[in-house]
C-alpha cells in the first residue's frame, strides 16, 4: 500500500508540473486584424490546401464550401484515396482539383501517401492540410499562414462537435489523457522532439521545405502520421508549434460514444511513436491520477490525495469545456469515464489497430518504427528511378545559415527560410 501511494504521490507531482504549464501558454492562433500591411516588394505566399478523403461524401461538403468563400485560398486539391462513394464527384461539382489517388505502394498508410501526393500536385508557396471533417472559419488559413513566420510547422487544436452526455463525456475523458500526459496546448517552450505533440487534421508548412525533407515518406508506416511528422521534423531542427485555433476551426469527428471508443480510442496511446518505458510511464500517470481515484470513490474508501486529485480533475473539466462549441453536462461527468478511458489507452497499448476504412496494414514493431522517426527511415522506393540507388540522409539543421534570407544548396533540407510567410 505504501509503495502504491508513493507511485501515486510522484504521478501527481508530474501531473502538476504538466498542468502548471497552463498558466504560461501561447495566445490561441487569432486573426491578425490589425496586422500592418505587407511591404510592397514582398507578394503574399499562395496558398494550397490539401485534403486527403477516402470515403468522405457525407462530410466534404462543409469544408469545401468554407474554403471555397476564402480569399486568401489560391486553390484546393482533394486526393480521392479509392473512395467507394461520390467523393470526387462532389469534390469536382463544388469546384475543388481533384487528384485521383493511386494505390498506396507497399509499406505506406492510405493518408500519408494521400498527403505526399496532393502536396507534390499542389501549386502554392504555403500548404495547408485539412481532414474532411474540419470546420474552417473564415480567416483560419490567413491566420496558419501569418505563422509560418514563427515557426516551420504549424499544427491547432479545434473545438469539438460532440452531441449526446455519453459521446462528450467520454471524448473529454479520452481529451483529459492527452493533457496529463503531455501538457496543455500550446506551450511557451517547445518540448523535447520525443514528446511534441500535433494534430494532424490541421498543419501548415512551405512546400519545398516538406518536398525537400521528404517528411510524408519519412513516416509513411505510421498509424500516428501526425505526431510521428512533429517529432521527425524536430529532431531535424525544425521549429514546430502546436497552438488552440478553437476560435477558427471546428471538427466533427464521431457521430457517437461507440464511434468515439472505436476510431479515435486506437490512435490516442500513441504507440508507435513512443518508447515503450516512456509508453508505461504514461499509462501509469492515467491510472495512478486518473482512473484510480475514481475507483476508490465509488468503493467508498478514497484517500486524501484521491480527493485532492478528484478536484483537480473536475477543475480540469471545466476548463475543457472551451474544448467544445455546445458543452453540455457530458463534460463535467466526464471525471467517472476515467477508468474507462485508461482501460482504453491499455488496449490500445497491448494490442495496436492496423486498418482503417477496409484497409489492414502489415503490423510493425515499436522499435522499428521508433527508429524510423529518429533516424528518419528507410529508402523511399517511389522515389527511386530503375536502375540507380538514391540514398537519402537524414536532415539537419545548417548551423550556418541565418535567417531571414537564407538560402541553401544541394540535397539536404534544413529548416526552412521563414521570411516568404512573414
Amino acid at each position: 500500500m505504501r509503495v502504491l501511494t508513493a507511485l501515486q504521490a510522484a504521478a501527481a507531482l508530474a501531473v502538476a508540473v504538466r498542468l502548471a504549464r497552463g498558466r504560461d501558454r501561447l495566445p490561441p492562433l487569432a486573426v491578425a486584424r490589425d496586422r500592418p500591411p505587407a511591404p510592397a516588394r514582398l507578394t503574399p505566399p499562395r496558398v494550397s490546401v490539401v485534403i486527403p478523403a477516402r470515403d468522405e461524401e457525407a462530410r466534404l461538403g462543409p469544408c469545401l464550401s468554407a474554403l471555397l468563400a476564402d480569399p486568401d485560398v489560391a486553390e484546393i486539391v482533394v486526393v480521392d484515396d479509392e473512395s467507394r462513394d461520390g467523393t470526387a464527384r462532389l469534390a469536382a461539382e463544388l469546384g475543388a482539383k481533384v487528384i485521383a489517388g493511386a494505390p498506396p505502394p507497399e509499406g505506406w498508410v492510405g493518408k500519408q501517401w494521400a498527403l505526399k501526393q496532393g502536396v507534390e500536385a499542389a501549386g502554392g508557396d504555403v500548404v495547408v492540410t485539412l481532414d474532411a471533417d474540419t470546420r474552417p472559419a473564415p480567416g483560419l488559413i490567413g491566420a496558419l499562414t501569418a505563422a509560418l513566420g514563427e515557426y516551420d510547422l504549424v499544427s491547432v487544436g479545434p473545438r469539438f462537435v460532440c452531441e449526446g452526455v455519453a459521446e462528450q463525456a467520454l471524448h473529454a475523458s479520452f481529451l483529459a489523457t492527452l493533457v496529463y500526459r503531455f501538457g496543455p496546448i500550446g506551450p511557451s517552450a517547445p518540448p523535447a522532439p520525443h514528446r511534441t505533440m500535433a494534430n494532424g487534421q490541421c498543419t501548415a508548412f512551405r512546400r519545398t521545405a516538406m518536398l525537400d525533407a521528404r517528411g510524408f515518406a519519412r513516416v509513411r508506416g505510421h498509424m500516428s502520421d501526425d505526431v510521428a511528422l512533429a517529432r521527425t521534423l524536430a529532431s531535424d531542427g525544425w521549429s514546430v508549434g502546436f497552438l488552440e485555433a478553437g476560435g477558427l476551426l471546428e471538427v466533427d469527428m464521431h457521430d457517437s460514444a461507440a464511434g468515439v471508443w472505436r476510431e479515435w480510442g486506437r490512435s490516442l496511446s500513441l504507440r508507435d511513436v513512443t518508447a515503450p518505458g516512456r509508453q508505461a510511464a504514461d499509462l501509469a500517470v492515467v491510472w495512478l491520477t486518473a482512473a484510480l481515484p475514481v475507483l476508490r470513490l465509488v468503493s467508498g474508501r478514497p484517500t486524501r490525495l484521491d480527493l485532492a486529485l478528484l478536484t483537480v480533475r473536475l477543475l480540469l473539466a471545466g476548463v475543457l469545456r472551451g474544448s467544445y462549441t455546445r458543452p453540455g453536462p457530458g463534460v463535467l461527468l466526464s471525471p467517472l469515464l476515467d477508468p474507462l478511458a485508461a482501460l482504453r489507452l491499455t488496449q490500445a497499448t497491448l494490442r495496436p489497430v492496423r486498418g482503417w476504412r477496409g484497409r489492414t496494414y502489415p503490423a510493425t514493431t515499436t522499435a522499428s518504427h521508433l527508429g524510423q522517426v529518429a533516424t528518419g527511415g528507410w529508402p523511399d522506393p517511389t522515389i527511386m528511378s530503375p536502375g540507380r540507388a538514391t540514398t537519402v540522409t537524414r536532415s539537419r539543421p545548417d548551423p550556418t545559415a541565418t535567417r531571414p534570407g537564407r538560402v541553401t544548396t544541394g540535397g539536404s533540407s534544413a529548416p526552412p527560410d521563414r521570411s516568404a510567410a512573414r
